[in-house]
């Protein structure tokens, strides 16, 4: 149980490949965005939504980069290649949420779709924090207003 914890934890040790790229000093780990996410749901989430699944969304949702990394769009590994690895990943050290991620994937029910909504929501409103270091995250934004454009939420990111 200690060595599986053990490896659990080091989420807080990948720091967003995106950021990294981009030249933030000091960019967030792949745990400080699960938790962005988490704490943007636990404010957001409507109430038809079960709210306890989507913050267990949030927080497990990219686990697998554990052990495939922090992939982004720019990046040779992309699409089916991506996701297999991925859930790979997640069978390998974290079985027991391979359903949450499975519907996160998938994009399967309202609360992953939801979810889906936090994760360009965070990065949208990160790049905002960062952009006061003098960087310009423009891209970031707009990919995260395209992601968000027809939800509730893309007026966050104006």
């Amino acid at each position: 149980m200690r060595e599986e914890l053990l490896t659990l934890l080091q989420l807080k040790d990948i720091d967003r490949t995106g950021w990294v790229r981009a030249n933030v000093e000091s960019p967030e780990s792949v745990a400080a965005h699960s938790w962005g996410m988490a704490i943007l749901a636990l404010r957001l989430c409507p109430d038809h939504l079960d709210l306890a699944k989507v913050l267990s969304m949030c927080l497990v949702h990219d686990v697998a980069e554990i052990v495939v990394g922090d992939l982004t769009p720019h990046d040779s590994i992309k699409g089916q290649e991506k996701h297999e690895l991925e859930r790979a990943g997640m069978l390998k050290i974290a079985p027991q949420w391979i359903e949450l991620f499975d519907e996160y994937e998938q994009g399967s029910s309202e609360e992953a779709q939801f979810v889906k909504s936090m994760d360009k929501l965070d990065m949208g409103l990160q790049a905002m924090n960062y952009q006061r270091q003098g960087l310009d995250l423009s891209e970031f934004i707009s990919s995260a207003r395209t992601k968000t454009d027809g939800t509730q939420f893309s007026s966050l990111l104006e």
